[in-house]
């Protein structure tokens, strides 16, 4: 190919880019990978162009229009073409506590998804495995089918798709040091669904565990004389996953965790309800209806969100945040978190993974690793 054809494959945007360094006025030219970035330093509010900022990395999808990801079957993928349309250009497909044969046949659908993105979808980057390594007395939405982990049950797991990230209650039997294990392997392991003391998460942060699963939610929570699980990340976490739907976390709770969590990253939760509307929906084996803005269990109970991704950045902003602060929350903090230096910030040799938005903060133009997806909220 000549350089002619080259620089026709190249694309160019023009507005407000958000760089690791700061707004740029200007111009952002790419192909699959974005190959500069020129203009002028500005502050956002400096013109009336849009905002161009990095695509959303959500390390927690469960589901979206329609479809769970414990199908199986061609359910991943579904799911990343409908959380692309909402700006996600990388995900974490994310599972749930299920009987050992359910697990696995969800994981065999995922890996074969992984390292194939699919014709206007997101980036598929592993599995996050939500259960069934949980504390039976915090379920949440899960079903009950909590078990104790062991090293080989989750080395064979492993085997069906890349665990990128893996929920564990660290106060279960055997727990602690199976944690230090697969930490020092170089898995996340992020506790969650726990039962356990705020003892507990420092022990378990000193022993390699390196987040929290939905903070605030499926543990104990903070009190002055017992912090809890939640204390423990408060006071000691780098990194912690929020759900920002403003159903799941107070946003006076959410500030807290702001200034205490250096790199606090957002996540939807979402389920199969996420871009439908109100009515039932699968969460795994559970029944669980949109109603009043969230998704909920027969007894009223949260059961996961509705949320995507692109509201998650508006409810920050709406709640004090900077647009660029929201944007590293919904971005750039989850990549460091997977320790993925070429996505989530839009530099040179970065994937091209990018949102534009109008000043009202709504979706104009989703690229995933340089395609153009095709945007219908229709």
């Amino acid at each position: 190919m000549n350089q002619q054809a080259k620089q026709q494959l190249y694309q160019q945007l023009r507005g407000n880019v958000l760089t690791p360094a700061g707004w740029i006025a200007g111009t952002l030219d790419f192909d699959t990978r974005i190959r500069a970035i020129a203009g002028v330093e500005v502050d956002s509010e400096a013109n009336d162009d849009d905002f161009i900022i990095p695509g959303f990395i959500d390390l927690h999808v469960h589901g979206g229009g329609g479809r769970d990801m414990m199908e199986g079957g061609d359910a991943a993928d579904a799911i990343a073409a409908v959380h692309a349309q909402h700006g996600t250009t990388s995900m974490l497909a994310t599972t749930m506590t299920a009987p050992h044969e359910e697990i696995v046949a969800a994981l065999i659908a995922i890996g074969k998804t992984v390292g194939h993105r699919r014709h206007g979808a997101a980036r598929v980057l592993g599995a996050h495995l939500e259960g069934p390594y949980i504390n039976a007395g915090k379920l949440g939405a899960q079903p009950d089918y909590a078990a104790n982990a062991t090293l080989a049950a989750v080395q064979q797991l492993a085997t069906h798709a890349p665990l990128a990230v893996i929920t564990i209650a660290p106060e279960v039997d055997g727990h602690m040091d199976l944690l230090r294990t697969l930490s020092a392997s170089g898995m996340r392991v992020q506790i969650g669904h726990s039962e356990g003391s705020y003892e507990d998460g420092l022990l378990a942060l000193q022993n390699g565990a390196s987040g929290f699963t939905h903070l605030f939610n499926a543990m104990t929570g903070l009190h002055h004389r017992a912090p809890g699980m939640a204390g423990a990340a408060l006071a000691h976490a780098e990194f912690a996953e929020l759900i920002p739907d403003l159903l799941h976390v107070h946003p006076g709770a959410i500030k807290v965790a702001l200034r205490a969590i250096p790199k606090l990253y957002c996540v939807t939760d979402s389920t199969a309800a996420s871009g439908m509307p109100d009515g039932p929906y699968m969460l795994g084996r559970t029944t669980v209806h949109k109603c009043l803005g969230g998704v909920r269990m027969a007894d009223g109970a949260l059961a996961g969100s509705a949320l995507t991704m692109d509201q998650a950045l508006r409810n920050l902003v709406s709640i004090g945040l900077e647009l660029a602060d929201a944007s590293r929350r919904v971005s750039t903090n989850a990549a460091d978190y997977l320790g993925l230096p070429d996505r989530g910030r839009l530099s040179a040799g970065s994937h091209a993974d990018i949102v534009v938005l109008d000043r009202a903060l709504h979706i104009k133009a989703v690229y995933v690793e340089g395609e153009k997806i095709v945007v219908d909220h229709a």
